[in-house]
């Protein structure tokens, strides 16, 4: 069966469980133009939790990124998103976003063939008939460069990004592929970022999508949630790791259901986004319950470390 491929057309978008997942709170999350920070400064503490306690949300996706549509329900769209692997569906993460947050895929879009633009700061204006903010690791075609700006197809024409916010690659396969200090420094700058349940952006992570996205910045697509992430990558034993590894907690611990992940920041501290509430931080593993947890750990950037 061959899906149609569509275009995300907002900022952010926010993949929910189901059609009718969005509360009357959510209205600012699932229009066009969409308003993140209305709609997270409007969510209080139990609202933010019911996100993931109400198993509103799934997961999120960035301006232009490719999604694959299996079916419509009123003004919904029931999609997959290929970029983001899972083990829910072999053709990528599925869940429900807003038919109009879609754009249809222009026939001369291809971000696989021919030089890429990549939002490298955690927000970038993109200019066009008005101003969009992007998130980071928001990746669109170039277009051109010119008088220090570089100029992208969008889903909707072209636009404009500050060069010093961006980085500009030849393909998507000739990405920069950092080693785990590289993922570490990348992750560093969202130090203090509130957690968000289902978040993949720069407004809020939850716990995978901030390692997902920090690996992605270093040129390693991985999968979406946590227990996928723990059993891809390479084993690392925990005796021997380094900065950059992914660490996974579990339940009982470290016996149960795997609930967890984080990045291994070095010097025996762990650098996570930890649940609703709380902000991205570094701690220190030792007498906490994330020792007690540690199950297993895994490296997605081995063959750079020579």
């Amino acid at each position: 069966m061959k899906l149609e491929k569509w275009l995300v057309n907002v900022p952010v978008a926010t993949v929910w469980t189901s059609y009718d997942s969005a509360r009357e709170i959510d209205l600012d999350a699932v229009t066009n133009p969409v308003d993140l920070h209305a709609w997270l400064s409007a969510l209080t503490y139990e609202t933010r939790l019911g996100l993931c306690d109400d198993n509103l949300v799934q997961t999120q996706v960035l301006y232009g990124q490719e999604v694959l549509l299996l079916e419509e329900k009123e003004e919904w769209a029931h999609i997959l998103v290929p970029e983001q692997p899972s083990s829910k569906n072999e053709h990528g993460y599925p869940g429900w976003v807003p038919k109009c947050q879609l754009a249809q895929f222009p026939a001369d879009w291809d971000l696989h063939e021919g030089p890429v633009v990549v939002v490298t700061k955690p927000q970038a204006i993109l200019t066009n008939e008005t101003k969009l903010e992007l998130s980071f690791q928001t990746t669109l075609p170039l277009s051109r460069e010119e008088d220090g700006q570089v100029w992208v197809k969008t889903p909707n024409g072209t636009g404009a990004l500050d060069r010093e916010h961006v980085v500009v690659f030849q393909s998507l396969a000739a990405r920069y592929k950092g080693i785990g200090n590289d993922i570490v420094s990348a992750g560093e700058q969202f130090l203090g970022l509130p957690y968000l349940w289902g978040g993949m952006s720069s407004y809020g992570y939850d716990c995978s999508g901030f390692s997902y996205s920090m690996c992605k910045a270093n040129g390693y697509v991985i999968p979406r949630d946590a227990h996928d992430q723990a059993d891809a990558g390479i084993p690392v034993d925990p005796s021997e790791i380094k900065p950059g590894d992914l660490l996974f907690f579990a339940y009982e611990e470290g016996k149960g259901k795997i609930h967890h992940v984080g990045i291994y920041y070095g010097d025996g501290k762990l650098m996570h986004s930890p649940n609703t509430g709380k902000t991205i931080e570094i701690i220190p593993l030792a007498g906490t319950i994330y020792e007690k947890e540690l199950c297993a750990a895994r490296r997605y950037w081995l063959e750079m470390e020579e």
